[in-house]
């Protein structure tokens, strides 16, 4: 070891826990911490210079939830805003929960994490990171909290579209979106037909002098009014607060879980209803859906995108917006021209095209001097990996709002917490048990389940799973929110301190 490599270990920065990353998963999962472990030292590590993560990263206009903040917001503070909120509003949410619960001493702004290892032999993480002046910095943890996402922040999603260079106008991917760009009284093309398209497309439409939308295929939209009666009817009575948060995520959940089920057992039925809402707010009851609102898919195969008073669909009707459903064959000087020889003419391309997945925020990971491949890792539950011992892994859901399985394991991870200090271990490992023996791998998620764009690309990334409850993030909350609470933290899949729960001491795992 060199000097200057033993220095930086003597000034290390040493925690109980470090959680990665300062957006909606680390900020709660911190609040978690303080509630339910509150002897555990802990530091916040965030690669930006504020919180938000997300909602910092994307600045286009118009950007918003697409889930409801009844059950994005935590359900330890109360939301008391519309249900789909700007960026701004959820940022100044998170800033109150930070505010209020003193978690801000904590967050190290500015550090990007450049390694993370753990050593057996010490039960120890070590984390390097580096600040933006070239400084770097050690901390350790007995334990790795990761926060961070699932999708690259600063490199989206930009395919390579033939003639790309030869357009002399505008293109920027949406999630680069510089507020200073100027679209008012230009010819603005989006590419894309997701929830990006379908916020900026909208608050486009109000400026530009018009839109086109072209896609591949098109999305599924649930068209309704931004607020809730429920929540209106309460507090009109007077009801406080806390109890209106609570009702009102209980009702919404259910309701989410009733059409996640239809979805799947009546998609034509469901199809036919979310089209009578397109045609009940723009006014229009011959609305046409061929070609252009149709998709290939069975609604929630991928995201079931919230489109508030159905704004997207008022702008074509109005004849702000063009749909186009086709591929591009390549760009040219003045737009694009598809595969069937349209041209489309713009001063501006947006490509609202998606993002990139990215396995741990891209960090290098070691167990005792071994690189960390997480595909061939098997995950539990979605949260821990076989292999990779006192970590747990934040990843939400895609058919319920994110939050709800950030607190949801921050109850978890809290317990295992609590509970290694009960035994006195200073490890725990996941690793499958006897009767899993043979138990068939595959890729993390079914495409059947689950599909987009990024999630198919990036797969190779994500860990396997099983066919076992045990083994697999099913994406399903519902179920989860039954089974995870109840987890035996003496069931066989956990070690602690290299011996198997429910064996005696001296019988290895």
């Amino acid at each position: 070891m060199s000097a200057a490599v033993a220095l930086a270990k003597d000034e290390a920065t040493h925690v109980d826990v470090l959680i990665v990353g300062a957006g909606i998963s680390g900020i709660g999962s911190a609040y978690h911490l303080q509630d339910q472990c509150p002897g555990k030292s802990y530091a916040i590590l965030e690669m930006k210079d504020t919180f938000g993560g997300t909602w910092d990263t994307h600045k286009y206009p118009g950007v918003r939830s697409d889930s409801d903040l009844y059950t994005f917001g935590y359900r330890f503070k109360p939301w008391v805003g519309t249900p789909i909120a700007s960026a701004e509003a959820i940022l100044t949410y998170m800033g109150e929960v930070i505010e209020e619960n003193g978690i801000a001493p904590h967050i190290r702004y500015g550090h990007r994490i450049t390694h993370a290892s753990w050593d057996s032999k010490a039960n120890l993480w070590t984390v390097e990171a580096q600040t933006k002046d070239g400084a770097r910095h050690t901390f350790t943890a007995n334990f790795l909290w990761m926060c961070q996402g699932y999708y690259d922040h600063e490199k989206p999603y930009m395919p390579d579209w033939a003639g790309k260079d030869s357009y002399k106008g505008l293109l920027i991917h949406a999630q680069l979106w510089d507020r200073k760009i100027d679209y008012k009284g230009k010819k603005v093309l989006v590419i894309g037909s997701g929830a990006t398209a379908a916020t900026v497309i909208p608050e486009f439409a109000k400026d530009a002098a018009h839109v086109t939308m072209l896609q591949r295929s098109p999305t599924y939209f649930f068209c309704a009014e931004n607020k809730n009666e429920l929540a209106d009817k309460l507090r009109a009575g007077g009801i406080d607060e806390p109890t209106i948060h609570r009702v009102v995520r209980a009702q919404i959940m259910y309701d989410q879980d009733m059409m996640t089920k239809r979805c799947i057992e009546e998609p034509d039925q469901v199809f036919e209803e979310l089209k009578e809402l397109v045609r009940a707010f723009t006014g229009k009851p011959d609305f046409q859906f061929e070609p252009h609102f149709t998709p290939k898919y069975r609604p929630w195969q991928q995201r079931l995108a919230f489109c508030p008073e159905a704004d997207i669909f008022k702008a074509a009707v109005e004849g702000k917006l063009t749909v186009v459903t086709d591929e591009i064959d390549t760009f040219t000087e003045t737009g694009v021209r598809t595969k069937d020889g349209t041209e489309i003419e713009a001063d501006i391309i947006v490509a609202a095209t998606g993002f990139n997945l990215l396995m741990m925020g891209g960090i290098p990971f070691e167990v005792d001097g071994k690189p960390v491949n997480w595909h061939e890792t098997v995950n539990y539950r979605g949260m821990m990996f076989t292999g990779v011992p006192n970590m747990a892994w934040v990843m939400g859901y895609f058919r319920a709002s994110w939050t709800l399985r950030v607190d949801m394991m921050g109850d978890f991870i809290c317990s295992l917490l609590n509970h290694m200090d009960r035994k006195g271990a200073k490890r725990v490992d996941v690793a499958l048990r006897d009767e899993d023996h043979n138990m068939p791998l595959g890729d993390w998620i079914e495409g059947e389940n689950f599909n987009p764009g990024y999630l198919m690309r990036g797969i190779k990334q994500m860990p396997q799973r099983g066919d076992k409850p045990e083994w697999r993030h099913n994406q399903d909350y519902w179920a989860e929110r039954e089974q995870i609470p109840t987890t035996d933290l003496e069931g066989s899949e956990f070690l602690y301190d290299g011996v198997r729960a429910g064996k005696k001491v001296s019988e290895p795992a």
